[in-house]
């Protein structure tokens, strides 16, 4: 248990991009405020293309790998909610081996890969991102597939 604390404080000790695996948030590593947030796990869509990401939008950002938290890489990342300047999101992937995956939910193609390819959305791995750590925004993903995600993170993961 002690190397699972070590490992999660590893990882929420980036400076960007900060990995906040579901229902763990060490209350030294987080404010009060964000870490009532992402424990209520209430989900938001409210996207405006105006510059800031806002939930419901998938933008680009640096994501540490889980297995070697000082590489990384950037990739797109759904906003899922939003506390003051921090948000919080669900990492996307075009693998095609994703699909059937636990954990992992089709979204299909969307305007955030150039190349048109499909993408899935991981459930289980809860990001927090510093609104300045976000490098563009990518698209808005439609009230439909946003849904679906919502549908599956409370049916699978206690979210409301």
């Amino acid at each position: 248990m002690a190397g699972l604390f070590r490992n999660v404080a590893a990882r929420l000790g980036q400076v960007t991009g900060r990995v906040v695996p579901p229902g763990t948030i060490p209350a030294q590593v987080a404010r009060r405020r964000q870490v009532s947030a992402l424990q209520r796990r209430e989900l938001t869509y409210a996207p405006e293309l105006d510059g800031q990401a806002d939930p419901g939008e998938i933008v680009w950002t640096w994501v540490p790998y889980e297995d070697d938290p000082r590489q990384g890489k950037d990739r797109p990342v759904l906003v899922v909610g939003r506390h003051s300047r921090t948000l919080f999101g669900l990492m996307l992937s075009s693998q095609g081996e994703r699909d059937g995956q636990r954990h992992w939910l089709a979204l299909g193609p969307g305007e955030w890969d150039r190349d048109s390819r499909p993408s899935w959305v991981r459930l289980d791995r809860v990001l927090t991102m510093r609104e300045d750590s976000i490098r563009r925004e990518g698209a808005v993903l439609d009230r439909g597939r946003f849904d679906r995600v919502g549908q599956a993170l409370r049916a699978g993961y206690g979210w409301r």
